[in-house]
């Protein structure tokens, strides 16, 4: 039932306009992969904004947390924000406000929601539940938030903290219970509520629990997400016994392989972007570091940029030569991230 009112809600932010674009980008992607050529109509159907990159924690896999960036942390201005929903365009229907970081850590992160809501924009955003408290919990379904992912990869201290490092199990329960118990007192079906599960070795063996929580804590949904590895060519601690889990696939002689083949596609290209917090944008979630730069929303129109020669150029590449691209080599586009 929480599942069917996710995809209502879903619904109710579509328009005419809405379809229409989606239309011309899946045709165009469509005649795009036939003749080898990037051509575009229509502009991004979804984007991710990213509130900042600051986060908490120092997750073994995370270039945020372990603080690895070349690229300058910061938070996401108020007024930008509100002048890249106006450039991004009436047909945009999604915005993820999340890339890198944690986005609570934002001061006035549910403004940012509030922004987007005016519109009828669909938000989504993911937390490590770290700094919900009962005002908070409240504020947040006040906000209009569609969709909350909470991440919870372990069910004992011990399973949590091998991957969440300097993180505590606790507080991440003590958060859901919390939107939970807003959500009741608001008598509200949102945020959507989704206990996300990053399978990985050390705790592989609770997979079953995590739904039984869920159950218990009267949370939407869950989800069980397979981990990206940097460098899984000879074997990570993290990639799970069971390969159902895996994004790879160990190999005769020892070493391990992308389980899925990619090829030369990528709808991402054509059906959205991600801009970092000071408005870069990135061609999707893996430019994490913000290696390949398109084009800047505060300096450039966004009209012009998704249409450029250097957004279109990359493009390209990614048909004819995408095991080229760095970023691309370690991609889920495609693929089954969602087990």
């Amino acid at each position: 039932m929480a599942t069917f009112k996710d995809n209502f809600q879903i619904l109710r932010h579509l328009t005419f306009a809405r379809l229409a674009n989606l239309v011309l980008l899946r045709f165009s992607y469509r005649i795009s992969r036939i003749l080898k050529r990037s051509i575009v109509w229509g502009k991004p159907f979804t984007v991710s904004i990213e509130p900042t990159t600051a986060c908490n924690l120092g997750c073994s896999e995370c270039p945020s947390g372990l603080k690895n960036f070349t690229r300058p942390t910061g938070k996401l201005d108020l007024e930008l924000n509100r002048q890249l929903i106006q450039q991004l365009g009436k047909q945009l229907f999604y915005i993820n406000y999340y890339f890198q970081g944690e986005p609570f850590l934002h001061p006035q992160f549910l403004d940012l929601i509030k922004d987007a809501k005016k519109q009828h924009i669909y938000t989504a955003t993911s937390t490590n539940a770290h700094f919900i408290t009962p005002q908070k919990a409240t504020e947040i379904v006040a906000s209009g938030l569609d969709r909350l992912i909470i991440s919870i990869d372990g069910l004992t201290q011990k399973t949590y903290e091998s991957y969440r490092v300097h993180g505590t199990l606790s507080k991440v329960i003590e958060g859901a219970k919390l939107l939970v118990e807003a959500k009741k007192a608001a008598n509200s079906a949102t945020p959507h509520l989704i206990f996300q599960f990053l399978v990985v070795k050390p705790n592989e063996h609770e997979i079953d629990g995590v739904f039984d929580l869920a159950k218990t804590l009267e949370i939407d949904e869950v989800r069980l997400k397979s981990a990206q590895v940097y460098d899984y060519q000879n074997g990570h601690e993290l990639i799970p016994e069971n390969e159902k889990y895996a994004r790879y696939k160990r190999q005769k002689d020892g070493t391990y392989r992308l389980k899925y083949k990619t090829g030369n596609h990528c709808w991402r290209m054509w059906s959205s972007c991600v801009l970092t917090w000071d408005a870069q944008v990135v061609p999707c979630c893996f430019d994490k570091d913000a290696k390949y730069v398109l084009g800047s929303a505060v300096t450039e129109n966004f009209d012009q940029l998704w249409k450029s020669k250097k957004y279109n150029d990359f493009r390209l590449a990614v048909l004819t030569k995408r095991n080229q691209i760095d970023i691309c080599q370690n991609c889920s586009e495609g693929t089954k991230v969602w087990v």
